[in-house]
C-alpha cells in the first residue's frame, strides 16, 4: 500500500521540473499514486472506513493543489492532467 523508494524517485524524476524541484506538479503525482493505491485497497476491503476517510482528504488535497496550479500556470495544470491522467 505503501510507495516504494523507487517509484517515488520515478514519479519525482518524470514531473520534476528543476533537480530539487518538489512543487506542487511533484506533490501532485505523489498524491496521484497513493490515491490509486488505497481505490484498489477499498474495492477489496469496503468497510475500511479509516481508509476511506483518508483516501477523501488526499483527494481534497490534490484538488487544492491543481486549483492553485490552474490559478497560477494554466498550461503547466494541463500538462499535470495529461500526464497523470487524472481527468477523463
Amino acid at each position: 500500500m505503501t510507495i516504494t523508494r523507487e517509484r517515488k524517485q520515478e514519479l519525482i524524476g518524470s514531473v520534476q521540473r528543476g533537480e530539487n524541484d518538489t512543487g506542487a506538479e511533484v506533490q501532485i503525482a505523489l498524491l496521484t499514486s497513493r490515491i490509486n493505491s488505497l481505490t484498489e485497497h477499498l474495492r477489496g476491503h469496503k468497510k475500511d472506513f479509516a481508509g476511506r476517510r483518508g483516501l477523501l482528504m488526499m483527494v481534497g488535497r490534490r484538488r487544492s493543489l491543481l486549483d492553485y496550479l490552474k490559478r497560477v500556470s494554466p498550461e503547466r495544470y494541463l500538462d499535470v492532467i495529461q500526464r497523470l491522467e487524472i481527468r477523463k
